[in-house]
């Protein structure tokens, strides 16, 4: 009888060890898998529909999270988190005090995403709301378009384009840097999971349908063709150029939405850009908030089945283990990942 009761002391120490010192590693093991989406409105699904009730513009949180953004499409992980918002910048996905639409560092929430589950993959997607100011450069090609006295925005515009792309860089850089530092936070090393930059599908084309200003597209064709073939690769470039010295793996998104832009199809329902769309419902949500910007707010942004697209591909990218890709959209209608080969748009 002594003797079983010796027996059974190692076993009951052993429990009591793992009570005292916290859980087992089996148990750490069963967090369910994640793969966390960072970033603007690209990444928080703008102009997708669906928004995650809190942030359709209740109480000023306009960051327009969708149920349908790409990172719930990936098929990368048990679960999918989504702190990405519209509008952000650089400051605000990195550590910091500050807020934007009410909501803290994304990356100080990622760190306790991280240490709830066991992250996989961070999808990061940010630098167009910063100096690139992709929204101000729209807004000026509509301006010359409406007004005969301004000139085109490839022109007032166009000799800042290289200097723009190169002030973003270091933004971005440090985001990518305050990205690791919260996985290392979390209990994570730096290969411990994929870290994905990725750039920004065009939204507008010069192949647009007749009388396309009063479609919803109140831009020319030539500006329209300098911003596919020239802004968004350009802002695509820098952003290889911040994964290439930070390590991160880069997935360019400048044709994932080719030939499928605002104005480039008829019905509108197969396009899978949105031309300028006007949501009266903001005001449901935002009160009068809403009136102004946020009434238009998902104007020039994927839709719903692009970013189903846009999902599957990235996920495709991971998967492969490449170090970089482009995400193309096929004429028939699927995104697939494309490695070591030329992805730039053809010329204007």
């Amino acid at each position: 009888m002594i003797r079983s009761r010796r027996l059974l002391l190692p076993p009951l120490l052993a429990v009591l060890a793992l009570t005292l010192l916290g859980a087992p590693p089996a148990v750490a093991a069963e967090r369910p898998t994640a793969v966390v989406a960072l970033g603007d409105s690209a990444a928080s699904g703008e102009g997708a529909g669906d928004y995650v009730a809190g942030t359709r513009g209740e109480g000023g949180d306009w960051c327009h999270r969708s149920a349908h953004a790409y990172v719930h499409r990936t098929g990368l992980a048990d679960e999918s988190v989504n702190l990405a918002c519209s509008g952000a910048e650089a400051a605000d996905v990195a550590f910091g005090d500050g807020t934007h639409y009410t909501e803290g560092s994304q990356a100080a929430r990622l760190v306790e995403v991280a240490r709830t589950h066991r992250v996989t993959s961070v999808l990061l997607q940010v630098g167009a709301n910063d100096e690139p100011e992709l929204t101000g450069t729209g807004i000026a090609c509509i301006r010359a378009f409406l007004d005969p006295t301004v000139p085109p925005c490839r022109e007032s515009l166009g000799a800042g384009v290289a200097g723009r792309m190169a002030a973003v860089a270091p933004r971005v850089e440090a985001v990518v840097a305050d990205v690791r530092a919260a996985m290392r936070q979390a209990g994570y090393a730096d290969d411990g999971y994929a870290l994905v930059l990725a750039s920004y599908a065009s939204p507008v084309t010069e192949d647009m349908v007749p009388l396309q200003g009063a479609r919803g597209c109140p831009y020319s064709r030539a500006d329209a063709g300098w911003g596919r073939t020239v802004v968004f690769p350009a802002l695509s470039d820098a952003l290889r150029g911040v994964a290439e010295r930070t390590g991160a793996r880069f997935v360019d998104m400048v044709r994932a939405t080719d030939g499928f832009e605002a104005c480039s199809r008829v019905p509108i329902s197969e396009e899978w850009q949105r031309r300028i769309t006007v949501d009266p419902e903001a005001f449901v949500y935002g009160g009068l908030d809403a009136a102004g910007y946020h009434l238009a707010q998902e104007s020039f942004h994927p839709t719903a089945a692009a970013h189903a697209e846009m999902g599957r591909c990235i996920g495709e990218f991971v998967r492969s283990g490449a170090p970089s890709a482009a995400c193309v959209a096929g004429a028939d209608g699927r995104v697939r990942a494309e490695t070591g080969a030329a992805t730039a748009p053809s010329p204007a």
